[in-house]
């Protein structure tokens, strides 16, 4: 398989040329182009997550400890309704790093192994469709070219690895055991497959909610679902002609019947 220089030398490579593409054939912003990029770059070391302990794990879970809690403070404080002060910020923020750096490599090292669902093609989405939700943008086109880049970064990794387990020791090439194991769709146990394919698949729901793909639109004055409000009617005022009619039966109503 190819090794961690490799990997970030061609994820590198497609991320810079990512962002050139990005920026002067799609009109994205020098800064939203740079962006896209560098995630490229990041998505090829990636899969080696399953390797917490390897210098791409170590890299990538630094990295990831170090900026996802910048990207997640908003939406943590939102949800649990903390104050929104420096102190609580700052706590936030060292846990989530810690817990990223420290706890999710211990996880990951104890339940995965190489070469098992990480390199994958439902890995690859999955990893695409998180940065679609985490990123910090309303505008879902610069979500799809944030996603769109880590999955070009991530694919190039399990690409590499299948060219890299083909071998030329003689005239005509030979596959080696690890062929087939970094571009797959299920790893060789049920479990890990399973749950990937659930994960993926709540991932797509959520995307799919937020963008209205799954489940009709709420119209006006419409009974709302569980956990949704009903939008607010608009009060409009009656024609004139109505209100002089309303006026002058008030008129009779209130005048006497004898004089």
């Amino acid at each position: 398989m190819a090794a961690f220089r490799e990997h970030i030398t061609v994820s590198g490579m497609l991320g810079v040329g990512y962002g050139v593409a990005a920026m002067t054939l799609l009109g994205y912003s020098p800064a939203e182009a740079a962006v896209g990029g560098v995630l490229a770059g990041i998505g090829g070391m990636l899969p080696d997550l399953d390797i917490p302990t390897g210098r791409p794990g170590q890299e990538i879970f630094a990295l990831t400890g170090s900026v996802a809690p910048l990207v997640l403070v908003g939406h943590i404080l939102k949800w649990s309704k903390l104050p929104a002060n420096t102190e609580v910020m700052i706590l936030l923020m060292l846990g989530m790093y810690v817990t990223i750096r420290y706890g999710a490599a211990w996880l990951i090292d104890k339940i995965s192994v190489h070469r098992g669902m990480f390199h994958s093609i439902p890995a690859m989405l999955i990893a695409a469709e998180a940065i679609y939700l985490i990123y910090p943008n309303p505008n879902v086109t610069v979500k799809l070219l944030m996603a769109c880049g880590v999955a070009l970064g991530f694919f190039s990794h399990l690409l590499l690895d299948e060219v890299y387990s083909v071998g030329w020791s003689g005239p005509l090439p030979s596959l080696k055991k690890s062929f087939g194991t970094a571009i797959k769709l299920a790893g060789p146990t049920l479990g890990p497959t399973v749950v990937t394919y659930g994960l993926l698949a709540a991932l797509t729901f959520v995307i799919g909610e937020q963008t209205g793909i799954i489940g009709p639109p709420i119209e006006p004055g419409s009974t709302p679902v569980a956990g949704q409000q009903a939008l607010p009617q608009r009060e409009t005022a009656a024609p004139p002609i109505v209100q002089e009619a309303a006026v002058s039966e008030d008129k009779l109503t209130d005048a006497p019947l004898f004089r």
